[in-house]
């Protein structure tokens, strides 16, 4: 079946300032990749605008309204010291958190078995009340309450494995066993959650990697923790936080993962989505800075979506 992809320009005009990693120039190197000839097969459609109903499933009352009253006219303005506004990331954000809407609908609905979101800004260090670490609205967490609270699943799966701690979609899900959440990060690193005994109501899996850990530890961490403990849970959609902050180019962090890496874990992935829940399976971006090993690595990525 055909793999959707997601996008809209807004993305490109979520302006976080000269020097910020997280730039507009991530979404067109992603975009840029994407429109190979090798990927001529994508199902493009445009990002819609989440509801502030389908935003308030994963955020505390107010903080919608509030977050989209800060948006500035002109300028920018700090959620916080990492967290950028300008006056078109309003439509970004609910554009980002819609397009995960929209995908966990169309693959719910049996349009296609899989889908990426190419959006920015990103979702999950987002909380309930709380805006931070680059992101605005929890895109992934948004997505996994719209299959459960709309569309009838069961069950919903988010596995992260971007190289920071997804920290939002981990405090969202904490208390409520219908929802999966697992991790691999980096630890220590920023938000300095994720440790291996954070394990909610034991549907939380964290799997942290030491600084400088690279392909070995990480696809030992997804054999031994990660995805067995998906399979067991037996979702009837998977979701991914699929950052690419973890390979050896990027320059936040010390993890060094390679494009083979991310194609294997997304391979293993859409087999567990094969295995238990018809394929279903959604993807959004996350992280990922250097622009070449981004760009790189989401190919790899959607290359294996779209031959699952």
């Amino acid at each position: 079946m055909t793999t959707l992809l997601y996008h809209h320009p807004s993305s490109e005009r979520h302006d976080t300032g000269q020097g910020h990693p997280e730039r507009p120039d991530r979404i067109r190197a992603v975009i840029e990749a994407l429109s190979a000839d090798a990927f001529a097969g994508l199902d493009r459609r445009e990002a819609p605008e989440a509801e502030t109903g389908q935003l308030a499933r994963a955020h505390a009352p107010g903080f919608v309204e509030a977050l989209l009253d800060a948006v500035p006219g002109e300028g920018r303005v700090r959620v916080d010291a990492d967290t950028v506004m300008s006056a078109d990331s309003g439509e970004a954000s609910l554009r980002a958190a819609g397009a995960m809407v929209a995908a966990v609908e169309a693959v719910m609905g049996g349009e296609a078995e899989n889908a990426f979101c190419a959006v920015r800004p990103p979702g999950h260090h987002a909380e309930s009340r709380r805006s931070m670490g680059f992101c605005l609205f929890n895109n992934v967490a948004v997505g996994a309450l719209h299959a459960r609270e709309a569309l009838g699943a069961d069950r919903v799966a988010v596995v992260d494995f971007d190289v920071h701690h997804g920290n939002g979609t981990q405090a969202i899900f904490w208390s409520d066993p219908s929802l999966f959440f697992a991790s691999t990060h980096e630890f220590p690193l920023y938000p300095g959650t994720g440790r291996a005994e954070e394990t909610g109501c034991g549907n939380i899996v964290n799997v942290p990697l030491r600084p400088g850990s690279g392909s070995a530890e990480f696809r030992a961490g997804m054999e031994g923790g990660v995805l067995p403990a998906l399979s067991a849970f037996s979702p009837d959609l998977i979701l991914v936080s699929a950052g690419f902050d973890a390979h050896e180019s990027d320059p936040l962090a010390t993890l060094r993962l390679l494009e083979d890496d991310y194609a294997w874990v997304t391979e293993r992935l859409c087999g567990i989505a094969d295995e238990v829940c018809d394929g279903r399976l959604v993807a959004t971006l996350e992280g990922g800075y250097d622009l070449d090993a981004l760009a790189a690595s989401v190919a790899a990525h959607v290359g294996v979506l779209m031959s699952a």
